[in-house]
């Protein structure tokens, strides 16, 4: 495949911050640990956000989102799909760093934290899913192994955008063309596009965001530095104990948290968080703490069944 280079003047203040920026993500490690020598290929796919898409009657609003940093339960796939296609171009190898997530840029540059034993690796989204079982991210095997959760299948994980790297990532891809938008993955059904509300909340639907249709981030701060790429480098960071629980509801008013956390006692323990979205205070009821991801997809499934449709499971 021919390669197409493309050189941007970078001002030099920019180019410093953004070395400075890499050398701090390298002092992230308490401890590192050189685990793989192979070399991983350059980006091959064009910058890709997509449409919003429907999986198994679940909208999902593809958008930029460089403060992205959550915490939930990590998956990994690898033989069934090994030499397919991604949902951004390019040829699904098991044995690259490389993941899966739902609704963040292809390509971008995260952070993934495994919870349990501490051990973070940066891959490279150029996938969408999963979409089993409430899982935040799909890992290549590879990056299992690195993670070290190949055999127990699933980890509880925090995952973040490295912004920086993110941006200079979508900078060369968007410059090989294509469109930024691009056609839903085609695991999503055609239909109209239905927002949908907090459970419990005003009923108001929200609006799907226009950052799901923003154009990619003009290719303006590359120069002549190197494109960043996963190294295969596993910092070991310390890790705070950690607990799953099954979110069951989300809402404005406190009175209908109580309600439900009522009618969920015979199930197990439960408790009222609160968070503030938007300037909104919500109260959210969550099961648990939960011993095991098998106990937590079993009882997101009884919830699901018992007419909690928007339940997910929650690591906190």
């Amino acid at each position: 495949m021919q390669r197409f280079r493309r050189f941007f003047r970078l001002p030099a203040a920019l180019a410093l911050a953004l070395l400075a920026a890499a050398c701090a993500e390298t002092n992230l490690a308490v401890e590192t640990t050189k685990v793989v020598t192979r070399k991983e290929p350059q980006v091959t796919g064009p910058y890709k956000i997509g449409k919003p898409y429907q999986v198994d009657g679940v909208w999902y609003y593809p958008r930029a989102d460089y403060d992205y940093d959550e915490t939930g339960i990590a998956s990994w796939y690898g033989p069934g799909f090994h030499g397919n296609q991604t949902a951004n171009g390019e040829i699904y190898d098991e044995n690259d760093l490389t993941a899966a997530h739902k609704t963040l840029p292809m390509p971008s540059l995260v952070r993934v934290t495994n919870l349990e034993n501490g051990r973070s690796l940066v891959v490279r989204l150029n996938d969408r899913g999963p979409f089993a079982n409430n899982r935040i991210i799909d890992l290549s095997r590879r990056s299992a192994q690195l993670l070290g959760f190949e055999q127990q299948g699933t980890a509880k994980v925090r995952v973040q955008v490295l912004k920086d790297e993110s941006m200079m990532l979508a900078a060369q891809a968007s410059a090989k063309g294509g469109d930024t938008i691009g056609p839903a993955p085609s695991a999503a059904p055609a239909g109209e596009v239905v927002a949908e509300a907090l459970p419990g909340s005003t009923g108001q639907q929200p609006q799907p965001s226009a950052q799901a249709a923003q154009a990619a981030p003009q290719p303006t701060t590359i120069g002549s530095l190197p494109v960043p790429q996963p190294t295969g480098q596993v910092a070991v960071v310390p890790v705070k104990p950690s607990n799953i629980y099954i979110q069951a509801g989300a809402f404005l008013r406190q009175n209908n948290a109580r309600q439900l956390q009522q009618q969920l006692s015979s199930i197990g323990q439960t408790r009222i968080t609160e968070f503030v979205l938007n300037q909104q205070r919500f109260y959210r009821v969550q099961l648990g703490p939960i011993a095991s991801v098998e106990e937590a997809d079993r009882l997101l499934q009884q919830l699901i069944d018992n007419g909690h449709p928007d339940a997910k499971i929650a690591v906190n």
